[in-house]
């Protein structure tokens, strides 16, 4: 087992920045979920495969952590940090010239790699933070990535009602530009001391997913809550876009906008982690999921009592996910230094593909079934998070992984 040697640096403004740029950066998975239905119908998409604009987007992100992020721990930080912007803004345009389905796709899969410069960040952060403040530190970072994911919904719907959806990933592609500039002056490098092949490190992601329970579970219990959020607000807009609300793109960027209140969860999150009450934090926030779609149908839809009712699941909803997300990463970073890089891959790569899912059963059900249909699935993903929960034993948390 290799050692991590460095020394934390001093943190000085990094945090804000790390944060800042994760939320820029993490924007770009979440664009096209209130402009599926004009992309679509501007790409000549059939309304059952819509889902597919944002699932294309996540899998390409999963791609990217589970075959990119583990490269932080064998390559200097920084460069791999540059590296994924740059794919990130290629893509960002070629999807915003694309005229025909295939190459937007295509292109959303090379915007979900190249966002995974996000995943190198944040264990970048963790690694400048000392043990005592590591949770307050990593749960700041991800309230600025909770706040990009959250307020890129509301952007990209008042950006194209003004102007049109393209503009919004040629806005993206300049932000990613001038971003990697920022960041090449500003970060300090951080150079891995593993000595590994590529191979190798690939390798290793096996051993680590056997032998570290705690990975296992926490990248689960995500996966199944990420998949509510995606199936939530891949089709919220649909719901409020038809006929019952009739609300325009700039009504749903203010819906949007109020959800972005649950990003007030991952600094609480990480605190609360830092005193060692990770696991009542988890239930709340598994319940916080679960609770948010019976909560959508206490009034009739199209009704101001209906919407204040979406308006509150929204901000439980995205509460829930946002706890559970610095719950979880708190606690695979304690596990080692020298392979967090690949124990973040691993965790975000597998809720990642849980919020493809998500967003791909979410169109479906919608199309089928409407909201009903749909609000089952997403109340029924958090309630199997729950029972496997509540299977947990204590020592599974304490695992440490037996991998280089």
């Amino acid at each position: 087992m290799s050692a991590e040697i460095q020394a934390p640096p001093p943190l000085g403004g990094l945090p804000v920045l790390l944060a800042a740029s994760c939320g820029l950066t993490a924007a770009n998975i979440y664009y096209a979920q209130p402009l599926a239905g004009p992309i679509g119908a501007a790409l000549g998409l059939p309304a059952e495969l819509t889902g597919l604009i944002v699932t294309l987007t996540q899998l390409g992100y999963g791609l990217g952590l589970l075959l990119v992020v583990p490269l932080g721990d064998l390559v200097e930080n920084r460069r791999l940090i540059l590296m994924l912007l740059g794919i990130a803004a290629a893509a960002l345009l070629a999807a915003g010239l694309a005229s025909h389905p295939l190459p937007f796709l295509a292109a959303a899969l090379g915007i979900g790699l190249g966002t995974a410069a996000v995943q190198v960040l944040v264990p970048y952060a963790a690694h400048l933070a000392p043990e005592a403040v590591r949770g307050r530190v990593v749960g700041n970072v991800m309230s600025g990535l909770m706040l990009g994911i959250m307020l890129a919904r509301p952007v990209a719907s008042l950006i194209a009602q003004v102007s049109s959806w393209p503009v919004v990933f040629y806005a993206s592609a300049t932000a990613m530009v001038l971003l990697g500039g920022l960041l090449a002056r500003a970060l300090p490098p951080r150079i891995p001391t593993a000595r590994l092949t590529y191979g190798e490190l690939l390798a290793s992601m096996i051993d680590l997913a056997r032998h570290t329970p705690v990975l296992r579970r926490r990248a689960l219990y995500h996966a199944a809550l990420f998949a509510a959020f995606s199936l939530f607000w891949t089709t919220v807009p649909l719901l409020l876009a038809g006929p019952a609300f009739g609300l325009s793109q700039g009504g749903i960027a203010l819906f949007a906008l109020a959800g972005a209140a649950g990003a007030v969860a991952t600094p609480i999150a990480g605190r609360v982690a830092d005193r060692g009450w990770t696991r009542p934090a988890t239930g709340l926030a598994m319940l916080a999921v679960a609770t948010a779609f019976p909560i959508t149908h206490i009034a009739t839809h199209g009704s101001a009592w209906a919407l204040v009712a979406l308006v509150a699941a929204a901000i439980v909803l995205d509460f829930g996910v946002a706890a559970n997300l610095t719950l979880g990463q708190r606690a695979i970073f304690v596990l080692g230094a020298e392979f967090r890089g690949r124990l973040n891959g691993l965790y975000m790569a597998t809720f990642f593909l849980g919020g493809a899912l998500g967003s791909a059963l979410g169109g479906w059900a919608y199309a089928r079934g409407g909201w009903t249909l749909t609000s089952w699935f997403g109340f029924a993903l958090p309630a199997l998070a729950l029972a496997y929960f509540a299977t947990e034993r204590r020592s599974a948390a304490t695992s440490v992984p037996m991998a280089s």
